[in-house]
């Protein structure tokens, strides 16, 4: 259900570092913040592959489909995907910031998103 992936590039010298997580296949990218203690997601894509790189912070990530239930647990510098269909739960550790990438991007072409709550 979750792939866990690596940025594409990293090169590092005595400037700092650049790393690249990606260099194609992705229409949406968001940079999301979220506080320690609270908890996003209850959520799927039908149509997206949502991608995550951790810039700061900790999580734990609980991930279904159908019976299939697994968990893990995210830090700094980690990179992972989510296939569609897959319902997500993110549960904050620390204070968190990461870069998220969409394949299609979750606004649809007829105005409606392509984010299904768990009750729907």
């Amino acid at each position: 259900m979750i792939k866990i992936i690596k940025p594409d590039f990293i090169f590092e010298d005595e400037r700092g570092t650049l790393t690249q997580l990606i260099h194609e296949g992705y229409k949406q990218i968001n940079v999301v913040t979220s506080n320690a203690g609270v908890e996003r997601g209850n959520h799927f894509h039908r149509h997206n592959r949502e991608g995550f790189f951790v810039v700061e912070g900790a999580f734990s990530l609980e991930a279904s489909l159908g019976e299939k239930k697994e968990s893990y647990e995210f830090k700094k510098g980690d990179m992972f995907i989510i296939e569609p269909n897959v319902m997500h739960r993110f549960v904050y550790h620390e204070n968190t910031i990461l870069v998220a990438f969409y394949d299609k991007g979750v606004e649809l072409p007829d105005g409606t998103k392509d984010i299904i709550a768990e009750a729907d």
